[in-house]
Formats: structure tokens, C-alpha cells, sequence
């Protein structure tokens, strides 16, 4: 279950009488939109269905069993969604939009370069400048990924950016090999990976591009700056860093 201050309350006001339920409002929004696919139980800040929430006045049994056919909360809950509103106030709102604006900055920021610098990541300070100068606004009642498209086209006038991914292979020496590439290997999809004669290990990973620093001070760690990178870009241009 979710705390109370987590919750929104979702209305349903049907048949002369009033149901609430108290639920997380990410979770509220994707049983609307009928792509909810997580535990009810884990997004709910009570199994219970009020009458008024605010008061934790209950309905009556008998109009439960009216409207819904049973008194089972965790049946009536759903329907209490999906047929419902959601009640956000201003706070829970803003509250919702500030965290769903930091989730579109990590998410541009982890796959966006700029492409007039040599496919270089944009730092997450440029892209919260530049999603301010465009004045673009995230709409807390959608989902950050619906919504990124808009982000995107909203700053191309702003600053160059692209949406890419970047294949890196990765030398690790015989002294690293054994523990490094274990991290290595979780960080992006591995393409191919081979141990050389010597003991030394080489991977091949791709992963959005614009976690090339994090990967590159990854690498770093785990050989003691002793490791080669080479960032592939097709078969004919390999790029050395």
C-alpha cells in the first residue's frame, strides 16, 4: 500500500450515492487508460471504499451490493476508477508535475546527443534550460513517455538534439577482466563478448547514447583507468577514445 499523502481520491458518484477510493494517481490514470498491469493492492492507500474519504464515512452495505453486486473493496475499487474522476488538488498536481518534469529531463538526458558536437550527450542542465527557454509544459495527467515526442519537437528550435543509441567495445585487462565485466555487461545490451589469449576481456554493448560519459567513467572504475574504449560507428568509421 501507498501512504495517505501519496494518494489522490477517485470518485464515483452513481445511483443517488457517493464511492471513493484513495489510490496512487499514476496508477489511477493507467487503470483509465486500461494499461495498468501492477498489483491494485501495492497502488492503493487503503482496501476500503468510503462514502467520503476525507471523513472515512462509509457507504452502506446495501448500496455497495446495488451498484457493484458485492462489498468485496478490492472487486469495487477498480470500477470506482475507471467509471470515476480523479479528485487532484493544486499541490498534488504541481507535486505531480515537478516529479514527472525531473523524469522527462532523465529520460532526454539519457538518450539524446547533440549532433553538431560529434554526437556529444547533452548535460541535464542544458536540457532543463532549453525546455525552459522553449516553454514547454509537461501535462501531469499523461505519461512522461507519451509525452517526450512534444518535448522533442519543442526543443529542436532551441538546441540541436537527436534521440540515438551508441555500440562501444570495451578492453578490459587481464588484472580487471574477471570482476569488471560483470558490470560491464549489465550496463547496455552486449553484442558479443570474447576473452583473448592473454586474459583479457572484450565486449561490444550498445545503450542510449546519452549515457556515454557514465559508461566511460564505468569503465574507468572497474580497470583503474586501464581500460580501452572504442565507440563503433559502422563498420568503416571507429572512432578511438
Amino acid at each position: 500500500m501507498i501512504s495517505l499523502d501519496e494518494a489522490v481520491t477517485a470518485r464515483l458518484e452513481t445511483h443517488g450515492e457517493r464511492f471513493e477510493v484513495l489510490v496512487d494517481p499514476d496508477a489511477a490514470l493507467s487503470m483509465k487508460r486500461d494499461d495498468f498491469d501492477g498489483d491494485l493492492e501495492d497502488v492503493i492507500a487503503a482496501e476500503d471504499v468510503f462514502e467520503n474519504a476525507s471523513r472515512g464515512d462509509r457507504p452502506p452495505e446495501n448500496a455497495l451490493e446495488e451498484v457493484f453486486g458485492t462489498t468485496e473493496p478490492l472487486e469495487i475499487i477498480p470500477e470506482v476508477i475507471q467509471d470515476g474522476e480523479i479528485q487532484i488538488t493544486a499541490d498534488q498536481r504541481r507535486e505531480m508535475q515537478e516529479r514527472k518534469h525531473r523524469e522527462l529531463v532523465q529520460r532526454i538526458t539519457r538518450n539524446a546527443v547533440n549532433p553538431q558536437m560529434d554526437d556529444a550527450p547533452h548535460p541535464p542542465d542544458r536540457i532543463e534550460s532549453a525546455l525552459e527557454e522553449a516553454g514547454f509544459q509537461i501535462d501531469p495527467m499523461e505519461p512522461v513517455e507519451t509525452q517526450v515526442d512534444d518535448a522533442l519537437d519543442a526543443l529542436r528550435p532551441v538546441i540541436p538534439i537527436r534521440f540515438d543509441e551508441v555500440t562501444v567495445a570495451v578492453q578490459l585487462p587481464p588484472d580487471y577482466a574477471g570482476s569488471g565485466q560483470a558490470k560491464i555487461r549489465e550496463f547496455g545490451d552486449l553484442e558479443s563478448e570474447e576473452w583473448q589469449s592473454d586474459g583479457s576481456w572484450v565486449g561490444v554493448l550498445t545503450f542510449p547514447a546519452g549515457l556515454q560519459n557514465d559508461f566511460f567513467e564505468l569503465a574507468n572504475e572497474v580497470s583503474s583507468g586501464e581500460a580501452e574504449t572504442r565507440i563503433i560507428k559502422d563498420e568503416d568509421d571507429i572512432k578511438t577514445r
